[in-house]
């Protein structure tokens, strides 16, 4: 059961997750705060991120794989001058390359290449499986891993702030404040790694955090220990008519979705789930329009 207070049994729960835990050590966590051992996350941080991680409990688990394909938002530190193996500041660095006279002009030229639908290697250190196994674990264990390239989308990539600086090796590096929107999938440790490379001097990421997924942004975050204060948990139906479209039916068609019937729905303008509610504002299920007819992702009446 969730904790007192909540409105129905689960809901979202948003959580600013602290530098050093993966997503699993916070779904852990949240396990103990909610005292349940249905809480799962819709989309993971890499240890050294911080930032919005959204985690579901109870029946709102089966919100989460239709959040993860939502829009994320990031702000981050991309340092060029050196490769590392995982593409970020937590592995060993590879190659090295004076970046310091690399103009502003050829960042923001590289910057825009990596703009707008793209086709992206994933790190080799991602959880994306290869043959059952993650890529991560078999990088671990000395394995050469080959990772095919995605399509994903990166609505803005922004360099605001370039500052000099020297690595410990004494390579002149730049380090380059950005923020990126982008589609789920998309790998900022691989923009990191594509500008380094586009730009002949190589770049990994030295800092992420993770400003929003979908509508959930940081103001509506809370860290680990105010949630273990007093847990913050947001009610399914609220989560999803902020997160998907909204579409509202009279009983008649609400016991028919109920039961599984395909019955006629309007065009919700966008591609994706639709949230449906019926009478007294009561969140029924996701749905998507198939041939003019909706058809059940989840269901919760």
């Amino acid at each position: 059961m969730a904790r007192k207070g909540t409105q129905e049994p689960g809901g979202l729960v948003v959580v600013d997750k602290p530098a050093g835990f993966t997503s699993h050590d916070v779904v852990a966590r949240m396990r103990g705060i909610a005292r349940t051992r249905r809480v799962g996350h819709a989309g993971t941080l890499d240890p050294m991120a911080t930032g919005v991680l959204v985690l579901g409990i109870e029946k709102a688990t089966r919100l989460l794989g239709h959040l993860a394909l939502t829009e994320k938002e990031y702000v981050g530190t991309i340092r060029l001058g050196q490769n590392t193996v995982t593409d970020d500041a937590e592995g060993e660095t590879t190659s090295s390359a004076p970046a310091d006279g690399i103009a502003r002009e050829a960042i923001d030229d590289g910057v825009a290449k990596l703009t707008g639908d793209i086709l992206q290697i994933p790190s080799k250190v991602s959880a994306i499986k290869v043959d059952g196994r993650r890529s991560y674990a078999r990088v671990r264990e000395g394995e050469e891993v080959e990772l095919a390239a995605r399509p994903v989308t990166v609505s803005s990539f922004t360099v605001h702030d370039v500052q000099h600086g020297g690595a410990e090796d004494g390579t002149p590096v730049l380090d380059l404040l950005v923020s990126v929107v982008c589609s789920s999938g998309t790998y900022i440790r691989a923009l990191a790694r594509d500008l380094g490379a586009g730009l002949g001097v190589g770049g990994h990421l030295t800092a992420l955090r993770r400003t929003r997924v979908g509508p959930y942004g940081l103001d509506a975050a809370r860290t680990l220990e105010q949630h273990q204060e007093s847990l913050a948990v947001m009610p399914v139906g609220e989560a999803a008519a902020a997160a998907f479209p909204r579409w509202d039916v009279d009983e008649r068609r609400a016991r028919l979705l109920a039961n599984g019937v395909r019955i006629a729905m309007p065009p919700s303008g966008r591609p994706g789930p639709v949230a449906v509610f019926g009478p007294e504002d009561r969140f029924l299920a996701l749905v998507e329009e198939q041939e003019g007819r909706a058809r059940s992702l989840a269901v919760f009446a």
